[in-house]
């Protein structure tokens, strides 16, 4: 089943965000994905199969981006 991850990032740029759709590119159960620049929080939603948040952040902080996990709740 597919889940939706919210996250607080500090991406900011066009090239940014090239660099995080060549790491996502390769993980097959990433399927879907996409940034809101013009929130404050610059967030980044993730639609996946079965990913732990934690291997987000670490996955975009190894490029120097950060990163965070945001709850919420439907």
């Amino acid at each position: 089943m597919n889940q939706v991850l919210i996250f607080k990032t500090s991406v900011n740029a066009q090239k940014h965000v090239q660099q995080v759709a060549a790491l996502f590119k390769s993980i097959k159960l990433i399927k879907q994905w996409s940034f809101d620049l013009d929130d404050c929080d610059r967030v980044l939603r993730v639609v996946s199969l079965n990913v732990r948040p934690e291997m987000i952040e670490n996955l975009l902080r190894t490029e120097g981006i950060y990163c965070e996990h945001m709850e919420y709740e439907l």
